[in-house]
C-alpha cells in the first residue's frame, strides 16, 4: 500500500505519456487514463491492482507495455546466478572464519579476522564497487566490470562475476563471521561442552559435533534472509556493474515512475523475503532436535 501510494504521489503517472513540447488532446488524455485506470480514485486503483495480483496478474509496465511478470522473468536468471554465487561465497567464507576466530579468541588471528569483518560491515557497497572498478578494471585492467558476460565461454563469463560477487558478498561474510563467532563463544562456555572435554572427547568432535550444531541457529537465520535479499536483486551492485538483473529493473522503474513495474517488483521482493523466513523456521528443526512444530 505504501509503495503504491508513493508511486502515485511522486507525480501523475499519466505524465509519462506527455513528452515536453508536444500537444496531447483532452480526448487522448482521457483515453489513456481510462486504459490504465487512472481515472478512478486512488483507493479503487489499489483495490483493482490487489485483486489482479491475487490472481497472479501484476499488470503491464507503463513504459514498456508488457506484462510485469514477463519483464521480471526475463531478468530473473541474471539476478539468480549472481545471488547464488555471492551467497555461497559469503557463507563458505564467513562461517569458517567465525569458527576460527572463536577458537583463537584473543589471538592475532582473531583480531585480524574481526578487523576484516569490521571493514566489511562499515564500508558502503557502492564505494567498494567503485574502488574495485578503478583498481582492477581501470588501473590494472584485470577484470571486466560491465554486464554479466552472457553467451561467453565459462571462464570468460566467470571473470564478470568476480568483482560483483566480492562487493556483494563481503558485507554478508562479515556478518556471518561476527554472528558465528558470538554464537560459538557462547556455546563453548556452556556446561555440556566443559563436561564433554572432561570426559576426554577430542577437540574436533567437541567443535564440529557439539558446539557448531548448537551455534548454527543464528547463522542459519541470517543465511536464509541474506539469500532472500540477494534474490531480491542487489540494487546498488547491479546498477554499478550494469548487471542485467531485477534490481536494476527496479531502479529504472523508480526513475521512470513506472508505477505498475514498481509495485510488481516490490511485491515479488516481499514474497521472497517472507518465503525464506518460513524456510528458516522449518530448518530449525533440522539443526536443533529440541525444536519441534506440532
Amino acid at each position: 500500500m505504501a509503495v503504491f501510494g508513493l508511486a502515485h504521489a511522486k507525480e501523475d503517472p499519466i505524465n509519462l505519456f506527455i513528452q515536453p513540447g508536444y500537444f496531447i488532446s483532452p480526448e487522448t488524455l482521457g483515453a489513456l487514463k481510462a486504459k490504465w485506470g487512472l481515472d478512478k480514485p486512488i483507493v479503487l486503483q489499489y483495490l483493482t491492482w490487489a485483486g489482479n495480483m491475487v490472481r497472479g496478474d501484476l499488470g503491464d509496465s507503463v513504459m514498456q507495455s508488457r506484462p510485469v511478470t514477463r519483464i521480471i522473468g526475463e531478468k530473473w536468471g541474471a539476478t539468480f546466478k549472481l545471488a547464488i554465487v555471492a551467497w555461497i561465497f559469503g557463507t563458505v567464507m564467513g562461517v569458517p572464519l567465525g569458527i576460527i576466530s572463536a577458537l583463537k579468541r584473543g589471538s592475532p588471528t582473531d583480531y585480524f579476522v574481526r578487523g576484516f569483518a569490521l571493514f566489511g560491515q562499515s564500508l558502503p557497497a557502492f564505494w567498494v564497487g567503485l574502488v574495485g572498478i578503478w583498481i582492477f578494471a581501470v588501473y590494472l585492467g584485470w577484470l571486466p566490470v560491465f554486464g554479466s558476460g552472457a553467451g561467453l565461454p565459462f571462464w570468460e563469463q566467470a571473470s564478470y562475476y568476480v568483482l560483483p560477487v566480492l562487493v556483494l558478498g563481503w558485507g554478508p561474510m562479515a556478518g556471518y563471521m561476527r554472528i558465528t563467532r558470538s554464537a560459538m563463544l557462547e556455546v563453548l562456555d556452556s556446561e555440556y561442552i566443559v563436561l564433554a572435554r572432561a570426559k576426554g572427547v577430542t577437540t574436533t568432535v567437541v567443535v564440529w559435533k557439539h558446539a557448531l550444531r548448537n551455534a548454527l541457529i543464528q547463522p542459519l537465520t541470517i543465511a536464509t534472509l541474506l539469500l532472500a535479499g540477494f534474490l531480491d536483486g542487489a540494487v546498488l551492485v547491479e546498477v554499478i556493474f550494469a548487471w542485467p538483473g531485477v534490481g536494476r529493473v527496479a531502479v529504472e522503474a523508480v526513475n521512470q515512475n513506472d508505477f505498475m513495474l514498481i509495485t510488481g517488483t516490490v511485491f515479488i521482493f516481499t514474497f521472497l523475503f517472507l518465503f525464506m523466513s518460513l524456510v528458516a523456521d522449518l530448518l530449525y528443526t533440522v539443526v536443533d532436535p529440541r525444536i519441534r512444530y506440532s
